[in-house]
């Protein structure tokens, strides 16, 4: 058993071919990522200031969205996290580290 795992009592969802509430949330949620990764590249593409505060305004709307389905889903349990080791922590700030040092030289 994996003690590194963060997660929720999981709350229980018909099986079987018919949607269920899990299923219409995570549909959701794939579509707000990809909303939130389409209207960055769109901030950093918009042509002028008033199209920029628009587009932002919209980035920052769906990404907050995005941000509470994930957190009701965590809560119901859909959606785990696994806690990262300290050493691999440690390694990987080690790692970008020297690529920042190799940048600067």
């Amino acid at each position: 058993m994996n003690n590194n795992k963060i997660s929720n009592p999981k709350v229980e969802v018909p099986k079987g071919v018919s949607i269920n509430d899990k299923d219409y949330m995570n549909s959701l949620l794939s579509c707000l990522k990809e909303m939130v990764k389409n209207y960055a590249v769109a901030l950093t593409e918009a042509s002028n200031e008033n199209l920029y505060n628009q587009y932002k305004e919209m980035f920052d709307t769906y990404s907050s969205l995005q941000r509470e389905v994930f957190e009701a889903m965590f809560r119901k349990g859909w959606y785990s996290l696994e806690q990262a080791e300290e050493q691999k922590i440690n390694s990987k700030y080690q790692m970008l580290n020297q690529e920042l040092r190799n940048l600067s030289e």
